[in-house]
């Protein structure tokens, strides 16, 4: 294992999203309405999410995003500011209104929860590569760079283009599933999709049978992946867990399959934050995507996304209590400057 750091630097370009949460038992048919009984708001957004998750295990964070001026607004930038999230390069729009996401959650009579997501984009789509162009001279002071598709993608293209040409790896979180250039691909570190956008990236589907999926089909995913360049591919798979796949090393991780889901919404933002800052750290690969799950699965046990982003503690005491040591984080070594 390399030398642990246990602040790593992160820098996370993307999204805020007011989530307007409404439970119900089952999901409206076409042209039907049905009762909740349900509603709460929640801050989330991918970027958002990831870089709160990020700081909750430790990583010094930098958010650089756009928001509207309105209270939906000044409440994503407050959850992040309450986080330690250096927050002083988000953007004020004055003319679109903040993000904000439409999240259904269907629980049915097992307790089974599936959602359902629409966001409307409003400030998160109006920035540009001018106003991001400061990321040029300032990139090269962090360990990892964590982006989405939540915002342009001129913007994801001009910063993954500054990080390449300082040496600063980057992770896309390649959600909501879109093309992305193979000009792009090429110069990632991590790329980490869901099923779906894996699909939409390579026109391979997964295929699942039940609860388990296909494990060549993962395979084949990675491989078209990493010909086009991407250095490393990790895949989250829902139930299934999540796999993870370079030229040298292939692995699938199952899920904690005993946590009770309350809401699904959030967990691949966890995850992918969680994944960032444990290699960050200086965590081996396989490690990394075992803590990861750890996080994901506690995200999915509460209700919204950014209030049930674990702590680093959390996750800790959950590992304790599944007996596997291993996983822990040794302590930190108290003489250490910085």
């Amino acid at each position: 294992m390399r030398k642990m750091r246990y602040k790593p630097k992160i820098l996370v370009v993307g999204s805020f999203v007011k989530d307007l949460i409404i439970s119900s038992h089952r999901f409206p048919d076409q042209g039907e309405t049905v009762l909740g009984y349900g509603f709460q708001t929640a801050s989330g957004g991918k970027g958002a999410n990831q870089a709160i998750q990020a700081a909750r295990l430790g990583a010094s964070v930098t958010m650089v995003g756009k928001v509207g001026d309105d209270a939906f607004g000044k409440d994503l930038v407050e959850s992040c500011v309450q986080n330690g999230i250096d927050c002083s390069r988000v953007m004020v729009d004055r003319l679109q209104p903040s993000s904000v996401g439409n999240v259904q959650l269907q629980v049915d009579e097992n307790g089974k929860t599936q959602n359902r997501i629409i966001v409307v984009p409003g400030a998160n789509m109006t920035i540009t590569t001018e106003e991001i162009s400061f990321l040029q001279e300032e990139i090269g002071r962090y360990d990892m760079v964590l982006l989405q598709l939540e915002i342009p993608m001129q913007v994801n293209e001009a910063v993954v283009r500054y990080a390449h040409e300082q040496g600063v790896p980057v992770m896309l979180n390649s959600a909501p599933a879109d093309t992305v250039s193979q000009e792009m691909l090429a110069k990632l570190d991590y790329i980490s999709p869901n099923e779906y956008e894996a699909a939409e990236l390579t026109g391979i589907t997964i295929r699942r049978n039940g609860k388990d999926v296909h494990i060549e089909d993962v395979k084949d995913v990675i491989e078209c992946l990493l010909k086009q360049g991407v250095k490393n591919v990790l895949i989250t798979l829902g139930t299934a867990g999540a796999a993870f796949g370079n030229e040298r090393e292939f692995y699938l991780i199952p899920t904690l399959d005993d946590i009770a889901a309350v809401d699904p919404t959030g967990a691949g933002d966890s995850f992918v934050g969680a994944f960032s800052t444990f290699v960050s750290m200086g965590i081996d690969y396989k490690t990394a995507v075992r803590m990861s799950n750890y996080v994901g699965s506690l995200t999915v046990s509460a209700m919204g996304a950014q209030p049930s982003l674990p702590t680093l503690e959390q996750v800790q005491a959950l590992i304790r209590e599944r007996g596997e040591m291993e996983l822990l984080l040794p302590e930190e070594d108290g003489s250490r400057c910085g």
